[in-house]
């Protein structure tokens, strides 16, 4: 049940970074751009947290997954922040 759940959490957040990205495209927005971004680091640490917990038990890769998810909120702070001035 829970390889359900990573699996679904990850086609969420690679779907939400697609629509955002492809919104970007079509309209210029530059709040979708680190959005999209944003859920680009989400999906990654999904990804790792599927390779860490299922096929890599016993190697402890919480530290290395977290950085995407890290790296995709400080760009949508940095995007939201640029984006007020």
């Amino acid at each position: 049940m829970a390889n359900a759940a990573y699996i679904l959490c990850t086609l969420t957040s690679i779907g939400c970074a697609v629509l955002l990205l492809r919104g970007y495209n079509q309209s210029g927005s530059r709040l979708l751009f680190w959005s999209g971004l944003c859920f680009v680091g989400l999906a990654l640490n999904n990804i790792l947290l599927i390779v860490d917990v299922r096929l890599l038990p016993e190697v402890d890769l919480s530290n290395i997954r977290s950085l995407p998810a890290l790296a995709g909120l400080l760009l949508l702070i940095f995007g939201l922040i640029w984006e007020k001035r």
